[in-house]
């Protein structure tokens, strides 16, 4: 277990924080809490860049540090100077169209993991096939990580009795090229056997600020996924949203979170680090931003 699992055990959402907390207090706890332990590529390149300063972006022209997180795309540092992670799922993110591009850590999941994370600004939401998509929200019906392949066998047991849809089959096979299916095999735990398995195909993270996400989350076309909930989750964000508990995670953190949680309960597999580098550039920028509150004297 890597030192970001210590102490950060609580109840999650995937929302990031788009105010900075003001509370003495509130700072010097974030400083106590570092992401140490993780398996990360080396940080030298962005702290190379962060010396030559903000460049512009070759596309939009806007001054950026390491990344546009407009253009999505990278900013004084190569493809070949950061990681590239591939991920057991897709990942599909909605954006709130008021949420703040600079301020929203979504980009990072895009640009470390480009061929399996696509993000969407509301209120383009892309169809889904129910029973092989789940939406990452907290809620009343919401499940945890270690149910949700059971609670997706159980709803396609329910309707399976609808697959013969004819539009429904040929849409899917228009799209067999296209989507990536990603067979979740689950051990049979009286045989020891892997005897069931479940595709899988996506996952979806709303990106928006706390006080904003209802829009989202109540569309109907979100209505029918299931919905889980990370538990026991704590955040690091530096931007605290005033008056919110440290329990709401940022996007970057939800993710991250999910598919280490899908890795050791879904896999059945232990977990080595694989995506720890999805946290590449959000543990650069904490330590950053915890080095300038220190000195600052802000702790």
């Amino acid at each position: 277990m890597s030192s970001l699992d210590q102490d950060q055990r609580l109840h999650p959402s995937c929302r990031d924080k788009t105010k900075v907390s003001s509370d003495s207090s509130d700072t010097c706890e974030l400083a106590k809490q570092p992401l140490q332990g993780l398996k990360l590529a080396s940080h030298a390149v962005l702290e190379k860049a962060q010396q030559r300063g903000r460049l512009k972006c070759t596309k939009c022209g806007g001054s950026r540090m390491f990344f546009c997180y407009t253009c999505c795309s990278l900013v004084g540092v190569s493809l070949q100077e950061i990681p590239l992670i591939k991920l057991p799922v897709k990942i599909d993110i909605i954006k709130h169209p008021n949420e703040t591009d600079g301020k929203s850590t979504a980009i990072h999941a895009k640009i470390l993991a480009p061929s399996d994370v696509t993000i969407y600004t509301y209120p383009c939401i892309p169809e889904f096939e129910k029973d092989k998509v789940v939406l990452v929200f907290p809620g009343p019906g919401a499940v945890t990580v270690s149910d949700m392949i059971q609670c997706l066998h159980d709803r396609s047991d329910s309707r399976s009795h609808d697959f013969s849809d004819e539009p429904c089959l040929k849409r899917l096979k228009s799209e067999e090229a296209q989507d990536v299916t990603h067979t979740v095999v689950i051990p049979d735990e009286a045989t020891g056997s892997e005897s069931r398995a479940y595709p899988l195909q996506r996952v979806v993270f709303i990106d928006s600020t706390w006080n904003q996400t209802n829009k989202i989350s109540t569309d109907e076309r979100l209505q029918d996924l299931l919905q889980v909930e990370l538990k026991m989750r704590k955040t690091c964000f530096w931007r605290r949203q005033k008056g919110k508990p440290d329990t709401y995670l940022a996007t970057i953190e939800a993710i991250y979170y999910f598919l280490k949680d899908f890795h050791e309960n879904c896999l059945a597999q232990e977990y080595k680090g694989e995506y720890d580098n999805l946290l590449f550039f959000y543990s650069y920028l904490h330590s950053v931003v915890n080095k300038a509150k220190i000195s600052a004297g802000k702790c």
